[in-house]
């Protein structure tokens, strides 16, 4: 959620600082702040852009620095909750929720120390001010004050007269730079995007991991206090990635993205005449032959991925699956199965409730594990046995659109390849599979196409405050996933049921002025699809429906079809969720909201 940026060396740091929080934006902020050390410290906070913190900072020179952009959990979004927050010449910055920070606080209150925020934030500042009267280092200070921390956290930490900055991190991302060339330096920041304008070279610090950054040196000590080294990563991201380019919004460029980003994540079955398990890791083929059962966690948009995933899954592997939502999964008594192979999927591989779900699962005994992510060096791919990656490239909007469908193909290939590993896959109908992924960027390349109509149709969503969704089968997920886009940029209040549910309730809501979306391709469901819009149709409802070319759905009076160019039978969500998201992009440009950054959301949510 909230983003770090760290920066010591010799060049001036405060660009370096300014920019890192711009390409961090993406993940959701309400107010900004930056810690300068010149030597003495300087702090400048304000409420809303980056931009609006940027103008404070012009004309600001200095080698040591810390910045946040923070999206509120403790205390309203205010200029005085804004980080950094400072104790007598020190000042922190903080990703996360410290649990006992009530209890710290009542601790610290008593001591003398007098707190001028809300935020659980604060809490570190002075608790680490507290330690250093007995520990008289920064560094070993934050050792011992992160001991004391419930919780998690990410946290950036630096010392009037002392030319170190201090990191750490338990629960949330934070990873390192290694500043290359004359200007050199050393940096840190919750993903790599806010550092490669100086480096690729990344370190990503595991559990419980403290570091001393300065300007030409690392120092890194684990949780229990001995020094560690961690591997040097070269980052694949370049500035081009998290650009904005032509496009109007990322948002744009990242569902027109969808094609490449498909071809990158299906780009190892380019030129296969078979599936092999190995694709999702080394001890693959027995893990995944051993999978009795398949146990899919994730939050929002990668739950809808999990839910298309459960009809592949049982339909061509026929073994069970579950879907569970993660933040869920956690908090109730479940009946563990160690033979059941659980999925997480989570495009940052940062979700704190996803990861969290994960070693609980574990706990339990259930150590077949897989992640689906977009991310290489994310917690959760650490975490997992096995791991598959998602090569969408970077996702800045943060409505989520090609990881989404980055992830359903990679869903359908493990749906393929437990079929297989079970015996229920044909030569003839592997090799239709193996066919279908590799045209898949060229069909969705087609349903970009349609992208004109859709903007005729968004005209008419603009004064509507509410709107439906409907799907059947492996396209009820897509439904809800158009309704969750819909919503989170356009702020129509969307819902999204299964069509044959119409008659049980939702049916009461439907009048000439809630708009009903309708996906329609050309499946078995097709004739049950039509008696429900018929449904939609005598109470006066509009009917906007998104049909195959082959589909026997007719305009008339009150009925709008628009068809995409093909039918594509099992992988046919991939296809019907893009014009879906085109809907809700073009739905949010006519109510004038801003389309990359919702109000209230963030990106990564790396909080519960």
């Amino acid at each position: 959620m909230c983003g770090i940026v760290a920066a010591v060396a010799e060049r001036n740091i405060v660009p370096v600082l300014i920019e890192g929080l711009q390409r961090l934006e993406y993940r959701g902020y309400d107010s900004a702040g930056m810690a300068l050390l010149n030597p003495t410290l300087t702090r400048l906070r304000s409420v809303g852009r980056v931009a609006e913190l940027a103008a404070q900072a012009e004309g600001q020179v200095a080698h040591h620095g810390i910045a946040h952009t923070r999206w509120a959990t403790h205390g309203v979004p205010s200029e005085r909750n804004a980080h950094p927050h400072v104790s007598s010449g020190l000042a922190v910055v903080h990703n996360g929720i410290i649990e006992n920070y009530a209890e710290l606080k009542t601790e610290l209150s008593a001591a003398g120390y007098v707190f001028t925020s809300d935020t659980d934030t604060e809490v570190i500042a002075h608790l680490i001010n507290h330690t250093l009267k007995t520990i008289p280092d920064l560094f070993l200070a934050v050792q011992q004050a992160t001991h004391r921390l419930i919780g998690a956290y990410a946290i950036a930490i630096l010392q009037e007269w002392d030319d170190r900055i201090i990191v750490a991190r338990q629960g949330a991302p934070l990873l390192l730079g290694v500043g290359e060339g004359a200007q050199g330096g050393r940096y840190a920041a919750s993903d790599a995007s806010a550092l490669i304008q100086v480096t690729r070279q990344m370190i990503y610090l595991e559990e419980g991991d403290v570091a001393e950054l300065k300007r030409d040196s690392i120092q890194i000590v684990g949780a229990d206090g001995t020094a560690v080294t961690r591997a040097v990563h070269e980052s694949s991201l370049s500035a081009n990635d998290v650009e904005l380019g032509s496009y109007a919004h990322y948002m744009q460029k990242e569902i027109f993205e969808q094609p490449q980003a498909l071809a990158a994540t299906l780009e190892m079955i380019g030129g296969a005449h078979t599936i092999f398990p190995n694709l999702f890791g080394v001890t693959a083929p027995e893990m995944l032959q051993d999978a009795k059962s398949v146990l899919i966690l994730a939050c929002g948009t990668s739950y809808h991925s999990g839910l298309v995933a459960r009809y592949w899954i049982e339909q061509l592997a026929g073994i069970p699956c579950t879907v569970e939502i993660a933040s869920e999964y956690r908090y109730r008594v479940s009946v563990p199965n160690p033979d059941q192979l659980v999925v997480a999927i989570s495009q940052s591989g940062e979700t704190a409730d996803t990861l969290a779900s994960v070693k609980h699962a574990k706990s339990l005994g259930m150590n077949k594990t897989l992640a689906l992510c977009n991310v290489p060096e994310s917690a959760i791919v650490r975490e997992c046995a096995l791991r598959f990656l998602t090569r969408a490239g970077p996702e800045i909007g943060v409505a989520s659109t090609k990881a989404f469908t980055t992830q359903l193909a990679a869903l359908f290939l493990l749906a393929v390849t437990l079929a297989k590993q079970n015996g229920r896959l044909s030569p003839d109908a592997e090799s239709a599979y193996l066919q279908s992924l590799r045209h898949l960027p060229v069909a969705v390349q087609k349903v970009l196409a349609l992208e004109p109509e859709i903007k005729l149709w968004s005209q008419r969503f603009a004064n509507k405050q509410h709107a439906l969704f409907l799907g059947r089968g492996h396209h009820y997920p897509i439904a809800m996933e158009g309704a969750l886009k819909l919503k989170e940029i356009s702020y129509i209040h969307a819902e999204a049921y299964p069509a044959g549910e119409l008659k049980h309730g939702p049916l009461a809501l439907v009048d000439a002025e809630m708009p009903v979306i309708s996906i329609a391709p050309n499946d078995s469901l097709l004739e049950k699809l039509k008696s429900n819009l018929k449904e939609v149709a005598a109470r006066g409802g509009e009917l906007y429906v998104f049909a195959d070319a082959d589909s026997a759905v007719e305009e008339e009076p009150g009925l709008h079809i628009l068809r995409l160019p093909e039918h594509y039978g099992l992988l046919s969500p991939v296809l019907h969720v893009v014009p879906l998201q085109l809907l809700a992009y073009h739905v949010a440009l006519v109510k004038g909201t801003d389309v990359d950054k919702p109000r209230n959301l963030a990106k990564s949510v790396t909080v519960e």
